[in-house]
């Protein structure tokens, strides 16, 4: 491909040969190969800036940087821009053909939600006979063929990639989760949404963002970049639903449940077996728990809508969802019923165990374990600890992905949360499968066993070395023994 047809659209200057064909798009240097033209990134620990010279040597033909190098190689263009992230993100649509025009791409983003919502989304659709694309934290798909992930929204490369992938394979939608770091970090830059959802937004990802303020501006930013023609759906009951979207060109939908919306729900009742419902005057019978749930259900029933399909029709469909892999997930044995959950922010912990005491017989002894991760936002730790603790019987306290960090000072930093009183029912067990086997040891016939935190995850991260660990399987096994 030329590479004023790569630029199009980018304000560039280019030093050097200007007509260069380009046979690929790297902005690792290690993958760069002869006919390459290379991305220059500044990244939170390394910059690409510094990997220019190996990348030429390697066969870069051209080079896409925001500082020229001192040294020049007169048989390579060098491209100067101010934003090396946005423009990888408009070279890539360019290089791939526009994939995202070719199909209904649906974004969600939020702190908490959004695995949940495209997942079943993308069941539906399929349900509903569309060739669909997933795109989220657990797994991409291609219809039914699982592709694999990395972070919750792949690099620029990878996303238009993969999207590409999709259109050719005839997907009509595709559901995706949209992270606050990748609206920072413009891995989005260059792909056309044609809706957007917002689930809520809560404490998390400060160590990337340092302020609350800094984060719900990255989270509006995803609408503020909605084109004319889609459309953006909020959540009205949070406190920031609205100003998500007030510098958004899209047509602005709500849902709630609290407040008046759009799309609104009541919840009729709410058991472990699932939750009975009415959604704009219809009741139906779903199998998913917890009122956090609800947003998520409603928000799925909204879009579905707004993608044409008739509300019948839906309703239908909702009914025969079945959770996300780690989302309040059961695991029975010996008469106890045990949840395993990704809940691993303050306000994720708070809705399930919430949902649990909501639904628990005063009998029934609710056993918490959770940790928090290493090398993340340390100011939640506190916060979570204190919130197991109130909204259970039993504590314990563990490692979730230490990382690079010592698990016993996280559990440090989690216990600094909790009273004297809340510590004498809390048991500190570092070893996160004896701790989950020790809690399911502690629970008696009709008691209640959380695991919190890893969800669907089937790894534990430490000293940057990840092993195979599955909360599911943890757990199981413990309630055999």
């Amino acid at each position: 491909m030329k590479l004023q047809d790569i630029l199009k659209g980018i304000d560039a200057e280019i030093r050097g040969p200007q007509e260069v064909d380009v046979n690929d798009l790297q902005f690792d240097s290690r993958h760069v190969a002869q006919g390459t033209l290379f991305v220059a990134q500044r990244g939170t620990k390394v910059d690409g800036h510094t990997f220019i010279g190996g990348a030429v040597q390697k066969g870069a033909v051209a080079v896409v940087c925001e500082e020229l190098p001192k040294k020049i190689a007169k048989e390579v263009a060098y491209v100067k821009v101010a934003d090396s992230n946005k423009a990888l993100g408009l070279m890539a649509a360019n290089f791939y053909g526009h994939p995202s025009e070719q199909l209904k791409l649906i974004g969600i983003t939020g702190t908490n939600g959004k695995t949940t919502t495209v997942t079943l989304l993308h069941r539906m659709f399929r349900m509903l006979g569309f060739h669909t694309g997933l795109v989220s934290t657990i797994v991409n798909k291609i219809d039914e063929e699982e592709l694999p992930t990395g972070h919750t929204t792949p690099d620029a490369l990878e996303l238009n990639q993969l999207l590409r992938k999709m259109a050719d394979a005839g997907c009509k939608y595709c559901f995706m989760e949209v992270s606050s770091h990748a609206v920072v970090q413009q891995r989005i830059a260059g792909v056309r949404f044609a809706g957007g959802i917002f689930s809520n937004i809560t404490h998390d990802h400060l160590d990337f963002h340092k302020t609350m303020a800094a984060y719900i501006a990255a989270k509006q930013g995803f609408f503020t970049a909605l084109p004319k023609g889609a459309w953006a759906l909020t959540n009205i009951d949070d406190k920031n639903g609205m100003v998500m979207v007030q510098n958004s060109k899209a047509e602005v939908h709500t849902y709630g449940l609290q407040h008046a919306a759009d799309f609104h729900c009541k919840i009729i009742e709410n058991t472990f077996e699932g939750m009975h419902l009415d959604i704009d005057g219809n009741e139906l019978w779903c199998r998913l728990v917890g009122r956090f749930n609800a947003y998520n259900l409603l928000a799925i029933y909204a879009t579905a809508v707004l993608c044409g399909v008739e509300r019948g029709e839906v309703l239908r469909l909702l009914s025969t969802l079945e959770a996300a892999p780690g989302r309040f997930q059961y695991v029975s044995g010996r008469g106890v019923t045990a949840i395993v959950d990704y809940a691993h922010t303050p306000d994720a912990l708070q809705n399930v165990i919430g949902t649990i005491d909501g639904i628990r017989r005063p009998t029934q002894t609710l056993i918490t374990v959770v940790g928090c991760g290493g090398d993340r936002d340390r100011t939640k730790r506190p916060e979570m600890a204190q919130i197991a603790a109130e909204g259970s019987d039993k504590l314990v306290l563990t490692s979730d992905n230490p990382r690079t960090e010592n698990p016993d000072s996280i559990l440090d930093e989690m216990e600094e949360g909790l009273t004297p009183q809340q510590l004498s029912h809390t048991v500190r067990i570092t070893d996160r499968r004896q701790a989950i086997r020790t809690a399911c040891m502690m629970a008696k016939e009709g008691d209640i066993v959380l695991v919190a935190g890893k969800g669907h995850e089937k790894y534990q991260e430490v000293n940057g070395v990840r092993s195979h660990f599955d909360d599911v399987e943890e757990v199981s096994n413990a309630l055999k023994s």
